[in-house]
């Protein structure tokens, strides 16, 4: 896993997961990127899905400010690996 902050702790070991999860998002995450998320739609921001982040699996990242968003944690309640 990378520790530099700079790369926001992206973690390649998650990355066939993150690839999965964006596959089939659920209808509240599929909503909120084509609305608002999507294509710098929310002043700007740059969003990324289903983001690899530590141990975890972000629904949303904007690492300019700093935030991670999760819709619908109960939907993920089952081990990454």
């Amino acid at each position: 896993m990378q520790k530099d902050p700079s790369y926001h702790y992206y973690n390649k070991k998650l990355k066939p997961v993150a690839k999965s999860l964006r596959q089939r998002m659920t209808k509240a995450e599929a909503c909120l990127w084509k609305y608002a998320l999507k294509n710098r739609q929310h002043r700007g921001y740059t969003f990324n899905r289903q983001r690899p982040v530590l141990d975890y699996v972000a629904d949303f990242m904007c690492k300019e400010l700093k935030l991670i968003i999760e819709v619908d944690g109960s939907s993920h309640d089952h081990p990454l690996t």
